[in-house]
């Protein structure tokens, strides 16, 4: 088929490689220029390094504006295939295809719709993330479903595993996407609207660990935000302190959220709803970051005990 590939990152460089892989005809490779933004440097991979030595043309553009919809509708291609692009797309660009506008959303839609969705389902607590294609339209990770391939989400993923694995499902999910259109056998699944979650860019502040939260929900928060992501935080005695490995404790913990002790081989906290009452399992810290970048076992830091708080 003849495609108008865009891109951005690691998820398109993957599914370019894909669309190269397949022997399709990749007309055009429209990508954002480099960025030194922290989150858009975390998964870079240079989508136009990999366009160039396969000879495909390139075009650097924040938006998409005139110049490139005209570029795009000269091309006459059958379809736009698009994964990790930051901005709107127009339906003047997205309905010039016959078969339309193909987005990848890296997560069950109509559930986690948004920012960060693989981050997002492993903090909630969902039991299976993935991967979804479908059409572009008006709206935000709205338009109708093609193709939707699923993964378990196991007891000690790390948000950096699922986000690896979800990458690894792009060719599969491309390859019968576009066997489907090219069939003439596709067939489109309107989302359920009042089933949809939209989730918002993540922020520095929504990496602050909140202690009232239960030690499970915390554990997992903890293994969502790994590296390369920006570390779980919370504050120590004045200080800002990351927290790098965790676990529910064996006991229960009760007195005041935020407490730490020094049991179970770590920083036992205290967490969770009615903390006061004891019935709670507390979240042993056994590995942090402290302020000055240097990584500890949590039993010597916190040798001291005392309370891990949201601001300094």
């Amino acid at each position: 088929m003849r495609i108008v590939f865009f891109g951005y990152q690691t998820w398109g460089y993957k599914t370019l490689q894909a669309l190269i892989d397949l022997d399709q005809e990749v007309l055009l490779a429209v990508t954002h220029p480099p960025s030194e933004e922290s989150y858009k440097a975390i998964w870079s991979a240079p989508v136009e390094d990999l366009a160039r030595q396969h000879a495909i043309p390139v075009h650097f553009t924040e938006r998409v504006d005139s110049e490139t919809i005209d570029m795009v509708g000269r091309l006459n291609p059958d379809v736009i295939v698009v994964n990790s692009w930051y901005n709107k797309m127009p339906a003047e660009l997205y309905g010039i295809p016959p078969h339309g506008t193909l987005n990848f959303h890296d997560s069950l839609l109509p559930k986690f719709t948004g920012f960060s969705p693989v981050l997002w389902a492993l903090i909630s607590g969902e039991r299976e993330f993935g991967l979804s294609v479908h059409r572009m339209d008006d709206g935000l990770d709205t338009g109708d479903i093609l193709v939707q391939h699923s993964l378990p989400i196991g007891a000690n993923d790390t948000g950096t595993d699922l986000v690896l694995r979800g990458i690894d499902l792009i060719p599969g999910a491309l390859a019968e996407a576009l066997q489907l259109l090219e069939s003439g056998k596709a067939v489109w699944r309107p989302q359920d609207k009042a089933a949809r979650t939209y989730f918002h860019k993540r922020s520095e502040r929504d990496s602050l660990i909140d202690w009232s939260w239960p030690a499970e929900d915390v554990e997992r928060f903890v293994r969502a935000l790994s590296d390369p992501y920006p570390r779980a935080f919370t504050f120590y005695r004045g200080d800002r302190i990351e927290v790098l490995e965790a676990h529910i404790s064996e006991a229960r913990y009760g007195g005041t959220n935020g407490r730490v002790i020094v049991q179970e081989e770590g920083g036992a906290v205290v967490c969770g709803p009615s903390a006061f009452r004891g019935d709670n399992h507390g979240l042993v810290i056994t590995r942090v970051r402290s302020a000055d970048g240097v990584e500890c076992r949590a039993d010597k830091f916190f040798r001291r005990g005392g309370y891990l708080v949201s601001q300094p």
